[in-house]
């Protein structure tokens, strides 16, 4: 019979409690409450289904598993049949697809991200969930984060190799949206689309399997511990026939503390996303304001409104106007919110919390330059692993099966260089 910190589980539903009244109090409009929902949904569900999208490239190669990547590929294909209803029922016109650019941008900008998440253990939203469990790690990643979306954005604004596409399809000069290539085959196109994007997600879990089995067969296979727990609470769960009752301490366990499966974090951030996308008419960005924070910052410090758009070559809304005003504000300060209530709740984070907040030298570096490599990747691959990896899959662009593979290699490749490095 599992137990719950009631101290904790306490705690966490009084932040709730207070974020949900005082976050409606504050923000006043719909908009920015909306927001603020969606952030801390998405927090509490990365945190409590241990779910990330660095790990699908950090778990394959420390220890060999392959999970993650597949969850990730039954999220994608989720959202997109999602997405695909919504579109043909609404038009594709009425919403501002993240149909992204192919281009150099797009490849060296994912190579970059990947070899960083690798150094950081943590990706735009996930260094947003590290900030209340791994705070030494999160706030260094973060603010280095910031430094390299700053100093990308005037490359981002004015480089060819970065904002033009090499190939775009019949209704985007974007880039390439998968439904034109299949409008001879009825529903605009939709049917085929998502036909294309679950074969490429099968062929990835495919492939994933393939590599887990091999890492088996060779006796490199160790597993994820984080995993193994999931997967054994299910089994208790399925195993424990006795009726439990409504509001005894085991049923409040198993409702608000006991881990997520990875499949159960893929499912409830697909219908997030969705809902997301029906209200805003959008999708899911997450590092573009890190950049706008670092700036932020140098007004506190002195530097002018005036240099500072000069520089970035944006307007000065994002870097003057109230905090809070700012959707992108709310739903990432949102997010870290939802993993704090999420790890009270399971009563990990008083733990977690002291143990991360002892780091190395060597792991200081690490995130330095783990974050700079995050932060000017998204401004090369215009976006992260939700703007340029997750948002344009589920919206159908090519450009993020792109993205995909060098992101993947990209973190293959970074985990090896700090294996090496810690090694030293």
């Amino acid at each position: 019979m599992r137990s719950i910190n009631k101290r904790e589980f306490t705690a966490g539903v009084i932040v709730l409690l207070a974020a949900l009244i005082g976050g409606g109090a504050l923000l006043g409009e719909s908009a920015l409450i909306y927001r603020m929902l969606v952030g801390m949904g998405l927090g509490y569900t990365l945190t409590r289904a241990l779910f990330g999208f660095a790990g699908s490239a950090n778990r394959a190669y420390n220890g060999g598993s392959t999970k993650l990547l597949r969850a990730l590929m039954l999220m994608f294909f989720l959202t997109s049949l999602m997405t695909g209803v919504i579109l043909f029922a609404g038009g594709a016109e009425n919403y501002g697809l993240w149909i992204n650019q192919i281009n150099l941008g797009l490849v060296i900008g994912g190579l970059l991200f990947g070899i960083g998440m690798a150094f950081c253990m943590c990706c735009a939203s996930g260094v947003l969930t590290d900030i209340p469990i791994s705070p030494a790690r999160g706030l260094i990643t973060i603010f280095f984060f910031g430094v390299g979306v700053f100093i990308g954005f005037p490359l981002q604004a004015t480089q060819g190799w970065i904002t033009n596409t090499l190939v775009h399809s019949s209704s985007y000069e974007s880039g390439v949206f998968l439904p034109d290539l299949f409008k001879s085959g009825g529903m605009n196109g939709y049917v085929g689309a998502i036909i294309l994007t679950g074969a490429l997600c099968l062929l990835v879990s495919g492939l994933g399997k393939a590599y887990e089995n091999y890492r088996r067969k060779n006796g490199t296979y160790t597993g994820i511990d984080s995993e193994t727990a999931q997967e054994k609470e299910e089994i208790e769960i399925l195993q424990d026939s006795a009726e439990i009752p409504p509001l005894s301490e085991t049923s409040v366990y198993r409702l608000f503390a006991k881990p997520w499966t990875l499949k159960t974090g893929a499912f409830v951030i697909a219908i997030l996303f969705t809902t997301l996308m029906v209200v805003t008419k959008g999708g899911w960005g997450a590092s573009t304001p890190y950049g706008h924070w670092f700036g932020r910052l140098l007004l506190l410090f002195g530097a002018s409104p005036e240099s500072i758009t000069a520089f970035t070559h944006q307007g000065p809304d994002p870097f003057t106007v109230p905090f809070f005003s700012n959707p992108m504000n709310v739903q990432n300060t949102s997010i870290i919110l939802g993993a704090l209530i999420a790890s009270l709740m399971m009563g990990v984070f008083v733990k977690q919390f002291k143990e991360g907040w002892k780091i190395t030298p060597k792991e200081i570096a690490l995130y330095v330059a783990g974050g700079l490599f995050m932060g000017l990747g998204t401004r090369l691959s215009g976006g992260c692993n939700v703007g340029a990896l997750y948002t344009p899959i589920a919206q159908f662009s090519l450009s993020g099966w792109i993205y995909l593979i060098f992101l993947f290699s990209g973190g293959m490749l970074g985990n090896a260089i700090k294996k090496r490095f810690l090694a030293k």
